[in-house]
């Protein structure tokens, strides 16, 4: 790559140990899978004063699916999510430094990803910025297949649809592509 240059580093944990651990060796980022379950790692994220991702999910990641039982999909999410961003600011995590992820393939079914893509922008009363991340999951292989080509265009579309209902942070695979397409979306007379 050449020159100086630094990247933040994330890490995907639901431990505040493991939290504890990673922000003491200097990552700046700390992705809770848990939807803010431990208090140990709320703590750990507000004393170094990272930024913190809360990503909704329900139970544990074994079980997890078994919790994909909902009445209300985006009605229980923005509650879910919600009482998750109330305990991390109770935990003294300032509100600047708070992403939501709304949890695409964690305790959700695809077609339930499928809904809660196409009705993203109603997690936009949250107040937070959304964070979503689509590609490879498993909503886009049922779709396209396995096939490298097919996964990179199906993925770089659906965080294109993503970034037009109010995603401002995409987790991607293929940046080339994804970019590709958000230049095509900002052409449109009305850009994202």
């Amino acid at each position: 790559l050449g020159g100086d240059f630094s990247l933040p580093i994330s890490v995907d944990t639901r431990h505040g140990a493991v939290a504890r651990k990673a922000l003491g060796l200097g990552v700046e980022v700390i992705n809770d899978v848990s939807n803010a379950s431990d208090p140990a790692l709320l703590a750990a994220v507000a004393e170094a004063g990272s930024g913190y991702v809360l990503m909704h999910s329900r139970g544990q990641p074994a079980t997890m699916m078994d919790s994909a039982v909902y009445g209300d999909l985006l009605g229980e999410l923005r509650r879910e999510l919600g009482a998750g961003l109330e305990r991390a600011r109770s935990a003294g995590i300032a509100e600047d430094r708070i992403v939501l992820d709304p949890g695409f393939g964690f305790a959700k079914t695809p077609a339930q990803n499928w809904e809660l893509l196409s009705r993203l922008t109603e997690l936009q009363d949250l107040g937070r910025p959304l964070l979503v991340g689509l590609s490879r999951k498993r909503m886009i292989r049922e779709c396209v297949g396995e096939s490298p080509e097919a996964l990179t265009a199906a993925s770089a579309a659906a965080a294109g649809l993503a970034a037009q209902r109010g995603a401002r942070i995409l987790r991607v695979h293929d940046v080339a592509a994804t970019r590709a397409v958000l230049q095509i979306l900002q052409k449109l007379p009305t850009p994202l």
